[in-house]
């Protein structure tokens, strides 16, 4: 099986890949070469047959250049995060929107020029498709009504993918992402990065910045089980899902407050007191308007799984990016 994935050098890319990597197959069916691209060349894995390299996916021929190997299966997860695209308008549909139309259509292309060719393509989308008003908790099926131009993008892109799907173009399924908690690394231009760094910078000694209340409740699931989402959706059965090829993914709701009390419970009162409220009200007001809690029934009865509590986030966090303890 050959593997395309775009957006491998971010931090589920670079995870997905590594896992790919290790496991040396997906489904059963061994994976005998990757393309991995980036806006940064993301790195190989070791002892693979890899294509690594760097390019924009919204520039003229690259999506053709990618899709001309003719890759059975396809992780689109490149995107600008949201609070780059609320600020940057024509960036955020740029890359956001236009590369993922012209990735669509040189599937299609490809498809057209020696047929048959319709691979499956995981498309990762967003709970900012949502926007308030909205019941709660808000089911897999309720209307799209994003309030930023990062969740337009993204329901866009959920209605091409099941148009294209529709018409037997590839196979495609969308996966609307939780916000990922706890990130590693730098902070991000993510509107939603202070719901990581509050918990990531005191579990390193390192100072935090709150800049919403702490009653502000969001929906949150770990990087491990980002990768799990990606790959249980490489593999799923898509005829079930009928004309509906995009689901909500299962997480956590949880106030600030009561990630601040995982956080004492895992790490003490010493890397709590490293938190420290800075009201932001431009943060504040893009917040506002984004879901709280989801039925992810659907998606749950389909096999996708995510942690049960805020206290197995963090403890994800440990293990994966500490070395199984808090320094």
């Amino acid at each position: 099986m050959h593997v395309l994935v775009i957006g491998a050098a971010g931090m589920v890319g670079r995870k997905l890949v590594a896992r790919l990597a290790a496991d040396g197959a997906i489904g059963g069916t061994p994976i005998t070469r990757f393309s991995l691209v980036d806006v940064i060349a993301p790195e190989a894995p070791a002892g693979t047959e890899t294509r690594a390299w760097a390019a924009d996916l919204s520039s003229p021929g690259e999506a053709a250049c990618m899709v001309g190997t003719r890759p059975d299966l396809i992780f689109h997860l490149a995107a600008i995060v949201s609070g780059e695209a609320e600020a940057d308008f024509d960036k955020g549909y740029r890359i956001n929107l236009d590369g993922t139309r012209l990735l669509f259509e040189a599937i299609r292309a490809e498809g057209i020029r020696q047929a048959p060719y319709a691979p499956r393509v995981v498309f990762t989308s967003s709970i900012a498709t949502f926007g308030a008003p909205f019941p709660d908790p808000i089911p897999d099926a309720f209307h799209l009504t994003p309030l930023t131009s990062y969740g337009t993008q993204k329901a866009i892109g959920e209605l091409l993918l099941a148009d294209y799907s529709r018409r037997g173009i590839f196979d495609g399924i969308g996966i609307r992402l939780p916000t990922i908690c706890i990130r590693p690394g730098a902070p991000n231009k993510a509107a939603s990065g202070f719901f990581s760094s509050i918990l990531r910078e005191p579990l390193a000694g390192k100072e935090a910045v709150l800049p919403v209340p702490d009653t502000v409740m969001h929906w949150h699931a770990s990087p491990r089980a980002a990768v799990g989402f990606l790959l249980h959706a490489a593999t799923l059965d898509t005829a079930p899902l009928g004309a509906r090829r995009n689901l909500t993914m299962p997480g956590l709701a949880a106030t600030v407050a009561e990630q601040i009390e995982a956080l004492r419970r895992v790490a003490g009162d010493k890397a709590v007191a490293l938190i420290r409220p800075a009201p932001d009200e431009t943060i504040a007001r893009i917040v506002a308007g984004w879901p709280r809690r989801f039925d992810a029934g659907r998606a749950e009865s389909l096999g996708f799984v995510a942690e049960k509590t805020f206290d197995e986030i963090i403890q994800v966090h440990i293990q994966d990016e500490l070395g199984g303890r808090v320094p």
